[in-house]
């Protein structure tokens, strides 16, 4: 089975940022649904292997931001999957203009008996035959984000609404990513300009929890904590610069 899967992709007015460039969130559900297209070809997705009490957990997530295509660009999106562990496998992915890579981006992921609530082999999800041999897209691999913060690092906080919830009942992987934007106005972002982001998936919240933000400057970039107001707990760790 060919490990590869590409589609052309129109980047129309949903997906643009008030700079009328590809939103860095929506870049998220686009590689989410990529993955999606992809794993339905090789007869993996969710809806083929819910019926087995199995589910795809995010457990980081890497885009690295060359450039960013503008309205009414057309890119070539594609996604392949690497060899895996006994646990965790890394997909990748590019947006490419031409031979021009935009956009990089790596995701590792597990697999969940939802009954037994633990994880399966991938061996047992994957089908035979894969050609492991293209590349990582991310051969720099995840940033390490260590969990140091304190009560003088929170600078904003966010409830979980109902449009952030997935088919999981939580909050969606992509939505925390929009919540994290939110909490920088255009004008920082513009000054920002953010090129890449790790993010850290550690536990799930759910709608009506309120998320507290914490933030300190790493040695490039900075480091962003996300948790659950009322226990603390930490629900995602970003790396930013």
């Amino acid at each position: 089975m060919t490990n590869y899967f590409e589609k052309e992709q129109y980047i129309n007015p949903s997906l643009a940022d008030a700079d009328g460039l590809l939103s860095r969130y929506e870049t998220f559900n686009l590689f989410m649904d990529i993955a999606d297209d992809h794993a339905g070809s090789m007869g993996v997705a969710w809806r083929d292997i819910s019926p087995r009490d199995l589910f795809w957990l995010t457990v980081k997530t890497k885009i690295v931001f060359e450039e960013r295509p503008k309205l009414g660009d057309t890119v070539t999106l594609a996604t392949w999957v690497e060899e895996p562990t006994r646990l965790r496998g890394d997909r990748n992915y590019e947006m490419r203009q031409g031979d021009k890579v935009l956009v990089r981006g790596r995701t590792e992921w597990a697999v969940l008996n939802t009954e037994t609530m633990k994880l399966i082999p991938i061996s047992e999800v994957y089908p035979e035959g894969l050609d492991y041999s293209r590349p990582s897209a991310c051969p720099e691999g995840f940033t390490r984000i260590r969990d140091r913060f304190d009560a003088s690092d929170r600078y904003a906080e966010y409830t979980v609404r109902s449009t952030d919830i997935d088919i999981g009942h939580h909050m969606n992987n992509a939505k925390y990513v929009q919540a994290l934007l939110g909490t920088f106005s255009n004008e920082e972002l513009r000054g920002m300009q953010p090129k890449s982001f790790d993010v850290l998936f550690r536990n799930s919240v759910y709608e009506g929890d309120v998320l507290t933000f914490y933030k300190q400057p790493a040695e490039s970039g900075f480091d962003i904590r996300v948790a659950r107001e009322s226990d603390d707990m930490t629900a995602l760790l970003v790396h930013m610069e």
